[in-house]
């Protein structure tokens, strides 16, 4: 529950803000607000043809690879320079299966090696409440290690730093930045952690570790957030040591589970985008559905537009962990709606619009199945088949962009570039 204070509360000042004022980024920090950015997870160690890396180099904003894929690094480097690149990085374990007759690997998924750890850590291992060491159920070979040790925190943060200097990513795409002490291991938490606040005081000195770390080694940090909508504040808590988030279920969990508006449900993930952009931080969404699912896309990145000025950025996944080929590319990702004309408001009930210079955004976060409400336009767009309208009829969970006319180059920005928010 918001704490009452006589002020806005942080994430409605936000919401609010971004949309009358969205805030001025550096040159190839941020699309234009009104064009959407995706990226790309690239985690299973396909191959990748040179056609590909030509083509996603260009039109992705950010690609995660593994810390062995230098060569992959290079070659979308030298295709676009401008690509962020970032290695994958577990924050919370350490892998045996990446240690072979007793020597870790040269590169990792993790910060560091089991191997190594194991002879001469043997404290940073956690433990269950009868002295079992942690390991992630599903996940053979991933063990669970102590983030809350400085020690710890200081060879991993080092470790990183190094080989993502040498390799030469842009950052560190941080998995399993984690809410819950049972997590991976259902009713059973660290003994050294045995309830979530003193979990997540643990996960906060780990990040802070890695904020200042990867400030002075010019090292981007985006972590993965995923369950942060159940958590009053958590998205907050851990983003603000971080240079971005990953949700990774975000809005829609499947094609037949789309998530509508209540307090965990749209408005909070929604919200978080809009906290995001107003300090001027990435926020990457990972909606679920089957591929070539029309509702499920267009309700997910409606929703985006509610509340993006620019750097969120948001690629579907079908496959839980499914990451080999480049997620779809929608032709809506090459529209261009302009500069947001205030912040989102509801037209009826739990039904929102957005309105741009070139365009509007549309969401009905009604319950699926509910009935379908029609929105009045008042002026004359094209639907994504190229069709003008003038009202659009949305049944629950459902959305729609509309482009209307718009000049060919996207108009400069409307603030100063010191302009910065006022928070309370």
């Amino acid at each position: 529950m918001l704490e009452k204070t006589g002020r806005l509360p942080r994430i409605l000042l936000a919401v609010l803000l971004i949309g009358l004022f969205p805030p001025a980024a550096e040159a190839g920090e941020a699309a234009p607000v009104g064009r959407v950015q995706s990226f790309w997870l690239h985690l299973n160690s396909t191959p990748v043809s040179d056609e590909t890396i030509a083509t996603e180099a260009e039109r992705r904003a950010h690609i995660v690879l593994n810390a062995w894929e230098g060569d992959l690094l290079k070659k979308l480097k030298a295709a676009n320079p401008q690509v962020k690149v970032y290695v994958y990085k577990d924050l919370s374990s350490t892998r045996s299966y990446a240690c072979k007759q007793g020597r870790d690997d040269e590169h990792l998924p993790a910060g560091l090696g089991y191997c190594d750890a194991r002879e001469n850590h043997p404290e940073w291992f956690l433990e269950d409440p009868r002295g079992k060491e942690l390991v992630y159920s599903g996940y053979e070979g991933h063990w669970q290690m102590d983030v809350g040790n400085p020690e710890y925190r200081k060879a991993w943060v080092s470790s990183v730093v190094a080989s993502s200097k040498s390799t030469g990513f842009d950052g560190v795409f941080l998995d399993n930045v984690l809410y819950t002490c049972d997590a991976y291991h259902s009713g059973v938490c660290p003994a050294k952690y045995p309830d979530n606040a003193s979990f997540q005081e643990a996960y906060k000195g780990m990040l802070a570790e890695i904020r200042s770390s990867f400030a002075a080694a010019g090292l981007l940090s985006v972590g993965n957030l995923t369950n942060a909508r159940l958590q009053a504040g958590g998205w907050d808590a851990y983003g603000d040591y971080l240079d971005g988030a990953f949700d990774e279920w975000w809005l829609t969990f499947s094609s037949d589970r789309l998530l509508e508006d209540y307090p965990e449900g749209w408005r909070r993930q929604v919200a978080e985008i809009a906290v995001n952009e107003a300090s001027g931080k990435m926020t990457w969404v990972q909606p679920h559905f089957k591929a070539g699912d029309p509702q499920a896309f267009r309700y997910a990145l409606a929703s985006l537009f509610m509340t993006t000025s620019g750097h969120a950025a948001i690629a579907e996944i079908e496959k839980t962990d499914g990451y080999a080929d480049p997620t779809p590319w929608h032709p809506e990702y090459d529209w261009y709606l302009g500069h947001p004309a205030g912040a989102y408001r509801a037209v009826a009930n739990k039904v929102f619009r957005r309105d741009f210079t070139c365009g509007m955004a549309l969401v009905n976060a009604n319950p699926t199945g509910s009935r379908a409400v029609t929105v009045p336009l008042h002026r004359t767009y094209q639907d994504h088949e190229g069709r003008p309208v003038t009202s659009v009829s949305l049944p629950g969970t459902t959305g729609v962009l509309l482009r209307a006319h718009c000049p060919a180059t996207p108009p400069v920005s409307l603030l100063p570039p010191q302009w910065t928010l006022p928070w309370p």
